[in-house]
């Protein structure tokens, strides 16, 4: 009989500690204000645009760019950050970018003339934008797994939300603090903000070396220039076109008293909150179906605004603003469906591409000269953005039939 030997089971690495988890109300809290405060400077300038022309002596429509100098920044920073935080770090990307904000932000207050204005808004965009990318990167690593689809949620909800919240409290306290203060007002948040981030978020955990930073970058031309992502981002940039002309339109076009401008502005805020709960349901409903019905109920209910009178005009608003909190997360999911590999890359060009369509809000706005003109415009627009989607749809079918 054979001598048989046992074999000496391979040696094993000791078992690696999971990574701690970190505190989901706390965190949740932190993330969900800092989200507001940082979307929400690109719309609290709006309400701010007729004082500003008053002290400078020059046209409201012409600060417009006071708006899209900051989108351009801000979905700059978006590309820029986005795989940093991968490299470096989520906290210490934040711990380095939340006091830059809040310097930024200041700095603003401080413009003597529109033309310098425009050039720290730009400054003030590339800023706060270290905060999208690396917050919701940490969100995905560090809570719970149960839980991060509701932080997600939460924070995506912010980002929406504060499009109505700091017009509203611009609106409010300009009276009090000027546009100046206002500025001040926001740079004291990102202060208090970064300390409760700071308080926290946990270590960052250890990164291997993946090759140098700019090896992240690569694969963007290649989801530019993709067929059906490319339509995808193009109907993302009309959908925020849209919702930031809207509001823009409201302000320079004096369709409403103050108070009314107030209800207005504000009637978006019911739809922000519970769409986002019904989604859930909603998701039953195929990605590329689910986004074209989002996208043809605002183009009607943009269609429907320049005929009516302000009750019924705060409906529709609360209906459009309905179809855009549906439309963007049922937009995100077809880019993220179709990105493959490269996913993290493709939505942080679906980021970019609400920036870009943030910042050319105004300049829209702006151009039609009239707010009805401007309403049938965007309805327009809203259904090419819809013809988009169907069109991408089928693109990709026909690739998937012919692979």
């Amino acid at each position: 009989m054979a001598l048989t030997i046992p074999r000496t089971p391979p040696l094993q690495p000791p078992a690696q500690p999971a990574a701690p988890v970190a505190p989901f109300g706390r965190t949740l809290t932190a993330f969900t204000l800092t989200a507001v405060l940082v979307s929400g400077q690109l719309y609290v300038v709006i309400p701010l645009l007729h004082d500003m022309a008053a002290a400078w002596g020059t046209p409201a429509d012409s600060l417009t760019w006071l708006v899209t100098a900051f989108g351009i920044g801000y979905g700059v920073g978006f590309l820029v950050f986005g795989p940093l935080s991968d490299r470096y770090g989520r906290r210490r990307l934040l711990m380095i970018g939340l006091p830059l904000a809040a310097l930024t932000t200041a700095s603003v207050a401080l413009s003597p003339s529109p033309d310098v204005a425009l050039m720290l808004r730009g400054v003030q965009g590339v800023a706060v934008a270290m905060f999208p990318p690396a917050g919701m990167a940490y969100l995905g690593e560090r809570l719970e797994p149960r839980r991060r689809v509701v932080a997600i949620a939460a924070v995506t909800g912010a980002f929406l939300a504060s499009a109505v919240l700091l017009q509203v409290a611009a609106q409010l306290l300009v009276d009090v603090t000027g546009w100046r203060g206002m500025f001040v007002l926001s740079a004291a948040g990102f202060v208090v903000t970064g300390l409760g981030v700071r308080a926290v978020m946990l270590p960052d955990l250890p990164r291997e070396g993946a090759g140098s930073a700019l090896s992240a970058y690569r694969p963007l031309p290649g989801l530019l220039l993709h067929r059906v992502l490319g339509l995808r981002y193009l109907a993302t940039i009309m959908l925020m076109t849209g919702f930031v002309a809207v509001y823009t339109g409201l302000q320079i076009y004096g369709v409403s008293s103050p108070s009314e401008l107030l209800a207005l502005r504000a009637a978006g805020l019911p739809s922000i909150v519970l769409v986002p709960l019904l989604m859930p349901w909603l998701a039953r409903i195929p990605t590329t179906t689910r986004t074209v019905v989002f996208l043809a109920a605002g183009a009607l209910a943009l269609a429907a605004v320049g005929v009516t009178g302000t009750t019924v005009l705060v409906l529709l608003l609360a209906l459009y603003v309905a179809a855009i909190t549906g439309g963007l997360p049922s937009m995100n999911e077809s880019i993220s469906a179709g990105a493959g590999r490269a996913r993290g890359t493709a939505l942080a060009l679906f980021s970019f591409a609400l920036a870009v369509g943030g910042s050319v809000g105004p300049q829209v706005a702006a151009a039609f000269g009239g707010f009805t003109p401007l309403m049938y415009g965007l309805a327009i627009g809203m259904t090419a953005a819809a013809l988009a989607v169907l069109a991408s749809a089928r693109l990709h079918a026909r690739s998937a039939a012919a692979n």
